[in-house]
C-alpha cells in the first residue's frame, strides 16, 4: 500500500456511517415514501460535508407486498407474499399438492430452479396450489406457474419467513417482458407450518391463499455523487448499492449505504488525488422492483456507461457480525487478482472468489463492464454449521436476512470499519491504476475450462473444437499483449482502451443470453451460455436432440465470432 493510499484509508471514521446505520435501524424502507426519506438523509449527510449530489427522480414500476395468510383445516398459517405475487385478498382456493425439492446448501445454488420439469409433474400440479421447499423466488414460482399451478407456497428452511420477490423480469418491465409477469399468487411460510401443510397435501386437502399487494408506478429518489478525477475525468469507477430494504434492513443494506456514504465523503475530500473519476449511486426499487433503480440507471445512462465506465463495484451487506472471511465473493475472473491483493492489504485475508450470480444489482452485464463484489464479507462455513444456519443471500450469512430480525445487532462496528476500507481501497486503487488492473488471461483460462467441461459432457454428439481453438488464439494474443504492456511497448492509453473494450465483448458472451442493452431474466445464466446446452445433451431423446444441436451450432457461431472480434481488437489497437 503506498503513502497516498494509507493516508486516505486513515481518514475513514465511523462517525457518519454508524450514525446512518443507527438512524436506518429506526424505520422501515419498503414503501417508496420511506425509501425517499432514507435517500433524503443520505443526501443531507453528504451535503453537510460539502459533497455535491445530484438527485434523480425516476418513475419505477414496483410491487409492494402487504399481508398474507394460508387457511386450511380450520387453521390459519402465517405467511408473507413476495413482491410481484398477484393480489388474492379475496382468497384463492385449491387442492394442495406437495412437490419435494432440495434445500440450497450453497449460496451458488440459491438461484437455481428446484425440480426437474416433466410431463408427469405438469399433470400433477396443473390447476392446483403447489407447496415446495425454498424461498418464494423466481426459480421456484415461475417454474410451477409455467406448468399450470394456480398458486405456490414456498417452505422456508427455518422458523422465520423471509421476504423476497418472485418475478423473473429484471427491472421495470418493457413490452417484451410483460408476458413473463407473474399471474399467480405466491407466499412463503416457515418450516414447521410448511411441514404441517405438506401433511394436508398428502391427504388431498385444500387450502386458501390470501395475499394483499399494491402494484404500480412510483416516483423514487436516486442520489448520485460524481467525484471528478484530475487526469481522466470522463473515465470512472462505479460504486453502487441499494437503499430500500425489507423492514429496517440493517445488514441488508443499511451497512452498505453507510459504507458508500463514507467512501463518498473521504474521496470527495481527497478528490485531487484521483486519476480517474468515481461515480456512486444509492438504488431504490431493489427489493420491490427486482433491481428497478439500477436497471433504470443502466438504461438511461447506457451509452455513457459503455463509453466511460472502467468497472462496476456492488456494495451489499458489508459490516455484519461474525463476517470475518471473504468467501463466496463475487468477481469476474479478470478482476480476481486485483481484488485479492486489495483484501489482502486491508484485511490480511485470502479470498475465495466465485462467478457473479444473476442477482444483486448486476444490471450492467449487457453493457459489458468488468465487475467485482456483490455480497461482501461473510462468516466462516464452520461457524454457520455450528449455529445451524442455512444459506441466505446477505447479512454476512446471518439468517436475519430479509426478516424483521435484521436489526442493529446484526451490524458490527469493527467489521464495518474494515469493510469500508476494503471498498475504499478497491475503488481508489482502480481509479488510480496507470494500467487498468484486470487480467483477461484469467478469463480466457476460465473459458478454456468451461469449453473443456462442455465438450466432455457432449462427448461425440457435438464438436466444440471451433470454440476451443478460438479461446486458444485469444489467449495467445493476450499473452503477447500483456507482455508488451509490461515492457512498455504499448502506451497506457492504448492498453487501457483494449482492457476496457475487451469487457464490452467478453462480459456479454459470458454472462448474457439476450442482445446488448436488454436485460436477461433473473434466472441463473451458466458460463458461456450460448454453448451451455452441450452439457445437457443427455436430457434429449432421438426426436429432440437435433434441435439442441441446431441451437449449439448457432451458439458456437456467436461465441467464436466474439472471441475473434476480441483478438482482432487487440491486434488493431495494440498490434
Amino acid at each position: 500500500m503506498n503513502e497516498t493510499e494509507s493516508a486516505i484509508l486513515d481518514a475513514v471514521t465511523l462517525d457518519e456511517p454508524w450514525g446512518l446505520v443507527e438512524s436506518f435501524a429506526t424505520f422501515k424502507r419498503e414503501h417508496p415514501d420511506d425509501v425517499n426519506r432514507g435517500m433524503d438523509e443520505v443526501v443531507s449527510r453528504l451535503r453537510k460535508h460539502g459533497v455535491e449530489v445530484t438527485v434523480h427522480e425516476p418513475s419505477l414500476y414496483l410491487s409492494l407486498p402487504g399481508l398474507a395468510r394460508v387457511e386450511a383445516d380450520g387453521k390459519t398459517f402465517r405467511a408473507k407474499p413476495p413482491a410481484y405475487s398477484t393480489d388474492a385478498r379475496g382468497g384463492l382456493k385449491g387442492q394442495l399438492v406437495y412437490v419435494g425439492a432440495r434445500h440450497n446448501a450453497m449460496i451458488t445454488d440459491m438461484f437455481e430452479q428446484k425440480v426437474d420439469t416433466t410431463d408427469e409433474l405438469a399433470r400433477m400440479v396443473r390447476g392446483k396450489i403447489v407447496i415446495s421447499e425454498g424461498f418464494a423466488s423466481p426459480g421456484l414460482v415461475s417454474q410451477f406457474e409455467e406448468i399450470g399451478a394456480i398458486g405456490v407456497i414456498g417452505i422456508n428452511p427455518g422458523v422465520d419467513i423471509h421476504w423476497g420477490i418472485c418475478t423473473t423480469i429484471w427491472g421495470t418491465p418493457d413490452l417484451d417482458d410483460l408476458p413473463r409477469k407473474p399471474k399467480i399468487p405466491a407466499v412463503a411460510v416457515n418450516k414447521p407450518d410448511g411441514e404441517a401443510l405438506a401433511e394436508i397435501a398428502d391427504k388431498g386437502g385444500e387450502v386458501t391463499l390470501y395475499t394483499e399487494m399494491e402494484e404500480g408506478w412510483f416516483t423514487s429518489k436516486l442520489p448520485e455523487v460524481f467525484i471528478k478525477g484530475s487526469e481522466e475525468p470522463d473515465k470512472y469507477v462505479f460504486l453502487h448499492g441499494h437503499l430500500d430494504s425489507w423492514d429496517v434492513g440493517v445488514g441488508d443494506n443499511a451497512t452498505g449505504d453507510a459504507t458508500m456514504l463514507e467512501v463518498a465523503r473521504v474521496l470527495w475530500a481527497n478528490r485531487g488525488k484521483l486519476k480517474r473519476s468515481v461515480r456512486i449511486c444509492w438504488w431504490p426499487g431493489h427489493s420491490t422492483g427486482r433491481y428497478a433503480g439500477s436497471t433504470w440507471f443502466s438504461d438511461t445512462f447506457a451509452l455513457d456507461l459503455e463509453e466511460n465506465c472502467v468497472a462496476q463495484v456492488n456494495c451489499d451487506s458489508p459490516g455484519c457480525r461474525w463476517a470475518t472471511e471473504f468467501i463466496n465473493l463475487s468477481r469476474m475472473s479478470e478482476t480476481e487478482a486485483f481484488l485479492a491483493e486489495v483484501i489482502g492489504d486491508v484485511a490480511g485475508k485470502a479470498i475465495e472468489g466465485e462467478r457473479p450470480h444473476r442477482a444483486g444489482d448486476y444490471s450492467f452485464n449487457n453493457i459489458g463492464i468488468s465487475s467485482y463484489l456483490m455480497l461482501s464479507s461473510t462468516m466462516p462455513d464452520v461457524q454457520r454449521e455450528e449455529k445451524g444456519y442455512y444459506t441466505v443471500g446477505g447479512c454476512g450469512g446471518n439468517i436475519a436476512w430479509h426478516t424483521e430480525n435484521d436489526t442493529l445487532e446484526i451490524a458490527d462496528k469493527d467489521i464495518l470499519l474494515r469493510d469500508i476500507k476494503v471498498y475504499l481501497l478497491a475503488v481508489l486503487r482502480n481509479a488510480n491504476a496507470e494500467i487498468l488492473p484486470f487480467d483477461w488471461r484469467a478469463t480466457t483460462k476460465e473459458f478454456a475450462e468451461t469449453v473443456a467441461e462442455y465438450q466432455k459432457a457432449a462427448g461425440k454428439r457435438f464438436d466444440l473444437t471451433l470454440s476451443k481453438d478460438a479461446v486458444g488464439e485469444l489467449a495467445t494474443a493476450l499473452d503477447g499483449f500483456y507482455g508488451c504492456v509490461a515492457d512498455g511497448k504499448v502506451p497506457a492509453d492504448k492498453a487501457n482502451r483494449v482492457i476496457q473494450d475487451l469487457a464490452r465483448i467478453l462480459v456479454p458472451i459470458n454472462f448474457t443470453r439476450v442482445n446488448r442493452f436488454r436485460h436477461d431474466p433473473a434466472l441463473t445464466v451458466p458460463p458461456l451460455p450460448s454453448i451451455a446446452e452441450a452439457a445437457a445433451l443427455d436430457g434429449f431423446d432421438d426426436a429432440t436432440i437435433g434441435f439442441a444441436k441446431t441451437q449449439l451450432v448457432r451458439g458456437q457461431n456467436r461465441l467464436v465470432s466474439a472471441l475473434r472480434q476480441a483478438r482482432r481488437h487487440i491486434e488493431l489497437v495494440a498490434g
